[in-house]
């Protein structure tokens, strides 16, 4: 299918590979710069990850794969678009989230600071003056950090601006927080079990052990967020944010076309020139090709080994992803009859484990085990949006993660199913009677029903800082930029990863039309030097040779999908501008 059919046969000036959100955000800033542009996806569904159906009972209405968006309620990048122009309306449940604890005390965050710091101070007087403190602290500097976070690496200006901000001191106990594991975090800051749990469970939103360097930033960034401008969701459901964006991109004048899957990227002389879609046609771009897929995709599927410098296969070699999730949907005949007060107001529930949970629970996940006590996500989608479904019921979910290993029975994913039904049991007696219908996602499901999402990885990659900023996907440069002139890598793999915001998107379109500006040229020259230095051949100074590359390196362990051959002849093709 063809959305804006109007569009003529000639060439456009980009081709985005992949319609999800950060696929349908490169293309509206690609549009709204005058460009022709052509978005090709696998699937008959646009959105990706940002989808929704009936998938339960008739009227209630599911999110299938991401649900609630504090990080694109925040984005500068998601509000320039001015979606609400377009279709999109935000709702939110009366509270944020509540974490229950194993012991069925119960944290609650609020968008109401006083209704925050009254949850908190009843683990431990002293926190809610802590949680004040450090809701100013974050006040001060929020706009300065988001620019941060979405820009591309290095966010120079930015970066500044929060420097000056914070002062010399200020920006030193920042960057120690940053890489503090979030265990350490709580202890400084509270002394009751409260505070802690809303962050450390915040953390655990990415793929971070509490004990993890890194994760402080994490469960900080999300627990903000979620006290200034909560966890929307899309009224009528996720797809309606993609819808948004897809009737701004055609308004644009742009095109998106379904049951278009992407078998090559074509080159010429070591430039993206188009796509060859598996059914022969071949679409040619005068300006740049953008892939909203992830990174194992790109340099595994869509392009040939003999295309990429050897050195840089040898390092996509290492790449992470993050661990498989199952995901659990309900139709639930009333309200989840929880025990404690805090998780009936919330849209957002956190349970089954503590922060010592927390860190058992991750290092399950790390042995390739799967947990005995799982850390459940569970969301109430009616009591965030009353549309969801009948009046009087909840429409509910939960995702826990599993170990990535060869092979996930269908036994596994039902005992495991099981056990989170019954975890929520236990803190709400009744809850399992209310079930009229579920909706199980495996690993497996959530993959076959979107490829992007490689064995249940649902955020493109770890998140851990070995393959952050300039190593995400892998050692380069931190932007869009491929060993491939005038392709970009627009998906969750690149800077800043996974969550719903657009920064990939946008920082691929950035990057495209900063190629194609009039100082692209010498952009050009300066990334091929800097990109040539990183992956040139290190074997005469290496005691170890660069092995053979097959593409069932760059897939899961245990999944070696098709053989992909390598060569000494893999170069490093002329390369992609500065972002």
């Amino acid at each position: 299918m063809a959305v804006n059919p109007a569009r003529g046969d000639s060439a456009p000036d980009a081709v985005v590979v992949g319609a999800g959100h950060n696929g349908l955000v490169a293309a509206n800033l690609l549009a709204d710069a005058g460009w022709d542009v052509v978005v090709c996806e696998a699937t008959e569904h646009i959105g990706g990850a940002t989808r929704s159906g009936s998938v339960t009972a008739p009227g209630y209405t599911s999110d299938l794969f991401s649900a609630f968006y504090p990080l694109a309620a925040a984005s500068p990048i998601l509000a320039a678009l001015d979606l609400e122009n377009h279709g999109l309306r935000w709702s939110h449940a009366p509270d944020v989230l509540a974490h229950v604890l194993p012991d069925g005390r119960c944290a609650v965050l609020s968008r109401d600071l006083d209704r925050t710091v009254e949850s908190v101070s009843s683990f431990a007087e002293p926190d809610g003056a802590a949680f004040r403190t450090m809701v100013a602290q974050w006040q001060q500097i929020e706009p300065h950090v988001l620019q941060t976070l979405f820009r591309p690496f290095p966010p120079v200006r930015p970066a500044a601006a929060l420097a000056r901000s914070l002062g010399m001191a200020g920006a030193a106990r920042l960057t120690r927080m940053a890489l503090q594991p979030v265990r350490r975090f709580g202890e400084e800051w509270f002394e009751g079990d409260g505070a802690r749990i809303l962050f450390a469970g915040n953390a655990m939103h990415a793929d971070i052990s509490p004990d993890g360097a890194g994760s402080a930033v994490y469960g900080w960034l999300m627990t903000m967020l979620g006290q200034t401008h909560g966890f929307p969701v899309p009224v009528g459901g996720a797809g309606r944010l993609s819808d948004a964006l897809t009737h701004r991109l055609i308004a644009g004048g742009g095109t998106v076309r379904t049951h278009a899957p992407v078998e090559r990227v074509l080159l010429r002389e070591g430039t993206a020139v188009g796509v060859r879609l598996k059914s022969g046609e071949r679409i040619h771009a005068r300006r740049a090709v953008l892939a909203d897929v992830n990174a194992p995709e790109l340099y595994g599927s869509l392009l040939s080994a003999v295309d990429l410098p050897p050195r840089f296969l040898q390092d996509m070699k290492n790449f992470q992803w993050d661990t498989p999730t199952l995901k659990i949907d309900w139709a639930l005949a009333g309200p989840v009859p929880w025990q404690a007060q805090g998780p009936r107001r919330a849209g957002t529930v956190q349970l089954g484990v503590d922060v010592d949970g927390l860190t058992t629970y991750s290092a399950a996940l790390a042995k390739r085990e799967i947990p005995r006590e799982p850390f459940i996500l569970f969301g109430q989608m009616s009591t965030a949006d009353a549309s969801r479904s009948p009046e009087g019921t909840e429409s509910a979910w939960a995702y826990t993660h599993l170990p990535i290993r060869d092979h996930l029975t269908e036994d596994d994913i039902d005992r495991h199913v099981t056990l989170v039904e019954q975890t929520i049991q236990r803190h709400a007696p009744g809850f399992t009677d209310l079930i009229l219908a579920r909706y199980v996602q495996s690993p497996t499901r959530l993959a076959r029903e979107n490829p992007n999402l490689r064995h249940g990885a649902i955020n493109g990659g770890t998140a851990q800082l070995h393959q952050q900023l300039i190593f995400r996907p892998t050692v380069g440069l931190g932007g869009a930029a491929t060993p491939i002139d005038r392709l970009f890598l627009a998906g969750s793999s690149a800077h800043p990863g996974g969550g719903v915001h657009g920064g990939p998107g946008s920082n691929a379109a950035r990057a495209a039309l900063g190629r194609a500006g009039w100082t692209g040229p010498l952009k050009r020259a300066v990334t091929s030097a800097l990109l040539t230095r990183l992956y040139r051949s290190e074997q005469t100074r290496d005691t170890n040779p660069i092995p053979r590359i097959d593409r069932a390196d760059l897939a899961p362990r245990g999944r070696a999908d098709q053989p992909f051959e390598s060569s000494a002849r893999g170069r490093l093709n002329s390369t992609t501008a500065l972002d």
